[in-house]
């Protein structure tokens, strides 16, 4: 686990189009996925704006390995495991 130290931590009001490129990307108009680690989310915007952008457009979050994969599309989503 990744410590992230509060000084390096950025707030959503000081970088506010990184979000805003992630979900301008041509993936994420056509309703493909984009992928962000969880360092850099923490980083540029916060855990929390993030998940609450994402939500916000009805898409998808999932968690693993370290990144964020984030389903553009407000589709039904099931899990096959």
């Amino acid at each position: 686990m990744q410590i992230v130290h509060a000084s390096t931590v950025r707030h959503p009001s000081t970088n506010p189009s990184w979000c805003a490129r992630i979900f301008d990307a041509k993936a994420a108009r056509s309703g493909g996925i984009v992928r962000r680690a969880v360092k850099d989310v923490d980083r540029e915007i916060g855990r929390v704006a993030f998940i609450n952008e994402v939500s916000r457009r009805g898409y998808h979050l999932i968690e693993c390995g370290g990144q964020f994969i984030v389903i553009c599309n407000a589709g039904k989503m099931i899990v096959h495991t």
